[in-house]
């Protein structure tokens, strides 16, 4: 499947929220990712992630191992997404670490979720602040088969414009690349 996905900066979170809410029923988490690659950089090069995030949450804690693939859709980004969950979270790490991959960046996001049915389709809105970054961002998710990449990200530009986020405030950046440059290191770095 493909994470169809668009991302933005929010400038009235206060605003967005209050009408997410009216659709849905928020859900706070806290995300501890650890990204990994090969030392010699083999995935960023490809464009590829690999990632262990912990999820807790209010009630329960969970780990997901994901490998993200390259994008299929240059201007969002949207890339294959295959995630699983993990029941033992350090050994997945000594499994990547005897695999021959490092972490290369290691941070938390603080998350407001909300599920959402919107122009027919199963959506995830999220709220990040990632204490390392200036500002909060809304992500906006669904998946599909690559065939619909396209349709999707038109209907996700359609919910943003409800929630009174324009063109002007997609961005294509990072955490991964902001975090590494406010640590004033590359990647590389935990």
């Amino acid at each position: 499947m493909i994470e169809a996905e668009l991302k933005a900066r929010v400038h009235d979170p206060e605003a967005v929220m209050r009408q997410l809410g009216e659709r849905a029923t928020a859900r706070f988490e806290v995300y501890k990712d650890t990204y990994y690659d090969r030392p010699d950089r083999a995935l960023e090069r490809a464009g590829q992630e690999l990632r262990v995030r912990t999820v807790h949450g209010a009630d329960s804690t969970r780990t997901v191992l994901t490998f993200k693939d390259a994008a299929v859709e240059e201007d969002s980004g949207s890339k294959p997404e295959h995630e699983t969950e993990v029941a033992d979270p350090g050994a997945v790490h000594a499994m990547l670490l005897g695999l021959g991959y490092r972490p290369v960046i290691a941070f938390d996001k603080r998350c407001r979720n909300y599920d959402v049915e919107a122009v027919g389709r199963r959506m995830l809105a999220t709220f990040v602040r990632v204490p390392e970054i200036d500002g909060i961002f809304l992500e906006l998710e669904t998946l599909v088969d690559e065939a619909e990449v396209s349709a999707a990200l038109d209907d996700l530009r359609t919910v943003l414009a409800e929630l009174g986020i324009g063109p002007e405030d997609l961005t294509r950046e990072l955490y991964t690349e902001a975090v590494a440059a406010r640590r004033g290191a590359d990647r590389q770095s935990l």
